[in-house]
């Protein structure tokens, strides 16, 4: 059961969603934090807002503000068709509804609309739905008074359109598991025809030419009649 300082919004939208990790804003400390989306036709969250607003009030006065409720208390809830502390418009997505922040030191319980832990980083991200316990309290810091809103815990409600141009996990998978499909078979790639090796053929002899014996010299030859001319014999 709640105190009578906290309360649980119904379906609201998640923005500058910081949940996996903390944060630091404009270099302060870092926080586990998300901004949260009232549409402004759910009453009954507002009116848990402002009770619990209320509440917060009458223990700062005790407890933090010297038994004086200040003349001007900064309260951490705006109004979505207005602007910002700055002057700034709120975006497109704020329209229509009542905007606030809350955050924590610590991280913060996350579950799925089956009351499941969240435990996948990135399963609550900005443009998701959800639903959001907070803590309010009163604080008196540098001389400014004001209320802040503790985040305590996020149940994720569905999915929805991503702020800031991401994907949502339904608009990626779907709602049902893909069948795997089976691996292609490796192509066969067919291999150049084998043909049987020759075997190598027998060196070519060649015939040698033919060798007819020596035949001797013929006898020198003389004609009839012819003398020596050293002895003078018959030659």
């Amino acid at each position: 059961m709640l105190n009578q300082n906290q309360f649980t919004t119904g379906e609201a939208r998640l923005s500058y969603v910081h949940l996996s990790e903390p944060y630091s804003n404009n270099g302060g400390e870092a926080k586990y934090s998300t901004t949260v989306l009232v549409p402004k036709s759910d009453v009954q969250t507002k009116a848990r807002i402002d009770a619990a607003i209320e509440y917060a009030k009458q223990k700062g006065v005790a407890e933090k503000w010297n038994g004086v409720l200040p003349p001007v208390v900064a309260l951490p809830i705006y109004d979505g068709d207005g602007v910002r502390p700055n002057g700034e418009p709120f975006g497109a997505e704020c329209k229509g509804h009542w905007v606030f922040t809350a955050s924590n030191k610590n991280p913060v319980q996350m579950v799925d609309a089956g009351m499941n832990p969240i435990v996948q980083k990135g399963e609550l991200y900005s443009g998701c739905y959800a639903r959001v316990c907070v803590s309010v309290f009163a604080y008196n810091s540098n001389g400014k008074r004001g209320i802040g809103f503790g985040l305590e815990a996020v149940q994720k409600l569905h999915d929805g359109d991503p702020l800031g141009g991401g994907v949502s996990v339904a608009d990626a998978f779907g709602g049902a598991p893909v069948a795997q499909q089976p691996a292609p078979a490796p192509v066969q790639i067919p291999q150049p025809a084998q043909f049987p090796q020759q075997p190598a053929q027998a060196p070519v002899q060649y015939q040698q030419p033919m060798q007819y014996p020596q035949q001797p010299a013929p006898a020198p030859y003389h004609p009839v009649g012819a003398v020596d001319p050293i002895t003078g014999l018959p030659l």
